[in-house]
């Protein structure tokens, strides 16, 4: 299946965080839209691997993904060498995305830089043609070199300033119910799990805000901002809103 759009995170939620309602404007836009998580989460302090799972499967279904998949690197320990991004060039080459979006290029967490960085690597290294993959070790085909048309980064914990922003004004609600989804790890009243700096209603709060805010930097109701790692080009002033 070729995507328009790959999605990867470093941690289940990342994407819907990050990401969630563009994600979701686009899907309903008719793209096929898939989302990659580096690792399971096991690490989260609220939650188990396993509850995360079964999260983002309804998290998939409220975005209307066209597919999702884990590739279970190390929680924590990944990192950005060899064998890591060999892992991600098949998921590129096997999906072939005219658009990947990642991990925000710096964060609180170490696991988003650094698989901020593990994925654009691996997005230029799945053009090289001597570069040889497949998918599985018996598959007789080998996969054909792919690099994306673009490569964006998506904004979490820090207030980076970014290069472009979406007017996701209708989804913004799809976005929230994409994140609460994921009930082990934000904002719950009755939750006897201990308090993390996501975990409060601060938090769900600040994100919905930062929407809000860039939306009204553009006049819309609520907006998604994203950092690049090339030039913007339109093909004419009227492009921009």
């Amino acid at each position: 299946m070729e995507l328009d759009i790959l999605v990867f995170g470093s941690h289940p939620d990342d994407a819907e965080l990050g990401a969630g309602a563009t994600i979701a404007k686009e899907a309903a836009q008719g793209k096929k839209v898939g989302i990659i998580d580096l690792t399971r989460g096991e690490l989260g302090t609220r939650g188990t691997a396993e509850v995360r799972e079964r999260e983002s499967e309804e998290a998939s279904k409220i975005l209307g993904l066209a597919v999702r998949e884990n590739l279970c690197f190390a929680d924590g320990f990944f990192v950005n060498d060899r064998p890591h991004q060999l892992e991600v060039i098949k998921m590129i080459r096997k999906y072939r995305p005219k658009i990947v979006l990642c991990n925000a290029v710096e964060d609180r967490h170490i696991d988003h830089a650094r698989g901020s960085k593990l994925v654009s690597d691996a997005c230029f290294l799945s053009g090289l043609v001597k570069i040889d993959t497949k998918l599985e070790d018996d598959d007789e085909e080998w996969q054909e070199p792919w690099r994306p048309k673009a490569v964006y980064h998506y904004i979490q914990w820090k207030n980076l300033e970014p290069d472009f922003v979406v007017d996701v004004s209708d989804y913004i609600e799809v976005k929230k119910k994409a994140i609460m989804a994921y009930g082990s790890q934000f904002y719950d009243p009755k939750s006897k799990e201990p308090e993390t700096p996501i975990s409060s209603k601060n938090f769900i709060d600040s994100v919905i805000y930062r929407a809000r805010d860039l939306g009204r930097l553009i006049g819309v109701g609520h907006a998604e901002g994203f950092t690049v790692e090339r030039n913007i080009g339109v093909r004419y002033l009227d492009d921009l809103i």
